[in-house]
């Protein structure tokens, strides 16, 4: 069975405590741990998505030692999408979600950025298959509903702050 735990940390989870980080530590001892990180990357009013798992999500993965998370974002999706070129823009957020892999509960935390690409080659994108991507597909801002209509729960966090954030710009 396949799902997925997402939680804001300011909305969803009220610690009563004198001492919420202790808390929070303790929490996280519960679980597995990773850190990731990944984006909405622009081009020319397009969004790129890829599909995983059947799903549409954005590129992120894991970060790594002595890594930043914006380093990790650049990394990532320049490794999931074969693309270059890309800067961070704007950070969106960080999101928590909680799933099982091999038995094992992971909590995830990851740091969302929005990024922009001013000039691109469309043929040298391809998706990385061995991290189980099957496509990748630009979206208008029009097209954000099919998105919603397929992906995870954390991914709609992801949206949401990014709609904020792009309104202002």
């Amino acid at each position: 069975m396949e799902f997925e735990n997402i939680f804001n940390l300011s909305a969803d989870v009220k610690i009563c405590t004198n001492n919420p980080k202790r808390e929070f530590r303790s929490f996280k001892k519960k679980f597995n741990f990773i850190e990731a990180a990944g984006g909405i990357v622009e081009y020319q009013n397009s969004f790129l998505f890829i599909e995983r798992l059947g799903k549409w999500d954005l590129p992120k993965g894991k970060i790594d030692n002595g890594e930043t998370p914006k380093e990790a974002a650049l990394r990532e999706i320049e490794e999931e999408c074969n693309i270059n070129g890309h800067r961070i823009h704007k950070k969106l957020c960080n999101t928590y979600h909680t799933y099982e892999w091999h038995g094992e509960q992971v909590l995830k935390k990851t740091y969302w950025y929005y990024l922009k690409v001013k000039s691109l080659d469309l043929a040298s994108l391809r998706p990385q298959h061995e991290e189980g991507i099957t496509a990748l597909r630009w979206f208008t801002l029009e097209e954000f509903n099919q998105v919603r209509e397929n992906t995870f729960a954390s991914i709609h966090e992801v949206l949401n702050t990014f709609l904020k954030v792009k309104n202002v710009d």
